[in-house]
């Protein structure tokens, strides 16, 4: 049995919600009769594409801590591992709301595309246009003639901040889908995991490595990976990782990446570092530039130990996209607008609400 710093299992979610909001008041707020859409008091504006981007919590600090002005406008949480039910995702859609249309991103997993969809049609019910974008970045969860079967994992980071970034510039819905299209392309990952995380409902784990091994590819839900192989140095993890990335990526002399390396919950900055020493210099051999570089815990799987590798290959409208500002519990780049703007202030939701009770939850 692990241990965790919780209190009743049953109420994990809406004391995480809370949580949230004492930790970051300037940054969210909650709207809507389930509780669970978190919303950014300074991001939906009316004429903006909303941008709602959403799954199982236990990944923190995606997906709420990526809503804030110039990235998400609102994250409807689901249970641990487990997608957001369709009304609340609508909750969340209907707060991003500002009349030209919402764009849903989530990883590509069943039931979030399932319910992503349920809550579009709904959506529609309200006189409100929803598309839907799944993040496919996991290299090793399908070879590249089943790309649109991959997972999404840490690399929709990037595709994050591009449609934030889109939006915030006030692209329409068809080019902000068309940004996070572009980002999603030009992404790819791989992770390894090194030991199992624990269910908050029983203590026990979800999964086994054995001692002395490790799971190349393994998805963030405990998903099997490609091969289950001795444990290695941090250098020649790497290589594994880097190696299907390159190649998928094409990268040549000249070109431009962001880098993230990202940390599963239990593994230390000082192993990501290292894991970065070496992306970079198997990336200066080869002569490619890193524009810029996230390291740390940035989609994770409650304490799983482990980490993955996510590059983005950069054209100028990605990597201007990447720098444009935001400002969000979990990622801050550049200066925020002034003044603060109101969550759409002019637009009816019929659903909203300042949600404090526990209704739903």
């Amino acid at each position: 049995m692990s241990k965790k710093l919780i209190n009743d299992p049953d109420n994990l979610i809406s004391e995480l919600i809370a949580g949230m909001l004492s930790a970051h008041p300037k940054h969210l707020t909650t709207q809507g009769v389930t509780g669970r859409a978190i919303v950014a008091r300074n991001g939906p504006r009316e004429g903006k594409v909303g941008i709602v981007i959403g799954g199982g919590s236990g990944h923190e600090p995606a997906f709420a801590g990526y809503v804030g002005q110039g990235l998400a406008d609102a994250a409807p949480l689901g249970s641990i591992f487990a997608s957001p039910s369709p009304a609340q995702i609508v909750d969340a859609g209907l707060a991003a709301n500002g009349v030209a249309g919402v764009l849903f991103l989530f990883g590509n997993y069943t039931g979030d595309v399932m319910n992503f969809a349920m809550a579009e049609e709904e959506m529609a019910k309200h006189g409100v246009t929803a598309r839907s974008f799944v993040t496919t970045d996991d290299v090793a969860s399908a070879p590249p003639d089943q790309i649109d079967e991959r997972r999404g994992i840490a690399g929709n980071f990037f595709v994050f901040k591009v449609a934030g970034a889109a939006a915030d510039q006030n692209a329409s819905l068809q080019e902000v889908e068309e940004a996070a299209r572009r980002a999603n392309a030009a992404t790819r990952t791989m992770g390894v995991a090194l030991s199992a995380c624990s269910m908050p409902q029983t203590g026990k784990a979800n999964f086994e490595i054995p001692d002395g091994e490790m799971e190349i590819g393994m998805g963030i839900h405990g998903e099997p990976g490609i091969a289950r192989i001795p444990a290695e140095s941090a250098d020649a993890v790497t290589d594994r990782l880097m190696t299907p990335i390159h190649s998928e990526l094409g990268l040549m002399v000249g070109d431009k990446v962001a880098v993230l390396v990202n940390g599963l919950g239990s593994t230390t900055l000082l192993e990501l570092y290292l894991l970065h020493r070496r992306v970079a210099e198997m990336l200066s051999d080869r002569r490619v530039e890193i524009h810029n570089s996230w390291v740390g815990e940035y989609c994770t799987s409650l304490e799983m130990g482990g980490a993955s590798v996510s590059l983005m290959k950069l054209d100028d409208d990605l990597q201007a996209w990447l720098d444009h500002p935001c400002d969000t519990p979990a990622l801050q780049i550049g200066a925020p607008r002034d003044p603060l703007i109101a969550s759409a202030p002019n637009i009816p939701n019929p659903r909203s609400q300042e949600a404090n009770s526990p209704t739903n939850l």
